[in-house]
């Protein structure tokens, strides 16, 4: 599957604005709490740079506000944080989805923790 080269792609634009509109602009993990904020902002759950395939499955995103995706986020290296792991690991057990282990290893320094190998 080719992988999303920029957010800017029409089909991108697309899905962004159907899934904002399926969430009606609120976000959807706040809500989840009793809270409501409006989203600006899609989320991919599973990381587009390690689950590419998943890039583009609307189970995989979720309308969020910007303050709620740096939640998800470290904001120095753009990986998971804590919140963005637990989130995934519900989608994936909602969905039936095998998560391999290698996305819940703790983070070396100097080493991103989404290794592989």
């Amino acid at each position: 599957m080719k992988e999303l080269k920029t957010y800017k792609e029409p089909r991108w634009v697309a899905l962004r604005r159907k899934i904002l509109h399926r969430d009606r602009y609120i976000d959807q993990y706040e809500k989840r709490y009793g809270r409501f904020k409006n989203a600006d902002m899609v989320h991919h759950i599973f990381p587009v740079r390690d689950f590419p395939e998943y890039q583009f499955c609307e189970w995989n995103l979720i309308s969020v506000a910007r303050s709620t995706h740096n939640k998800f986020h470290d904001q120095n290296t753009d990986d998971l944080t804590d919140t963005g792991k637990e989130l995934l690991r519900y989608t994936a057990l909602k969905n039936n989805i095998d998560i391999p282990m290698w996305i819940f290893r703790e983070k070396k320094k100097g080493k991103k923790y989404l290794q592989k190998y």
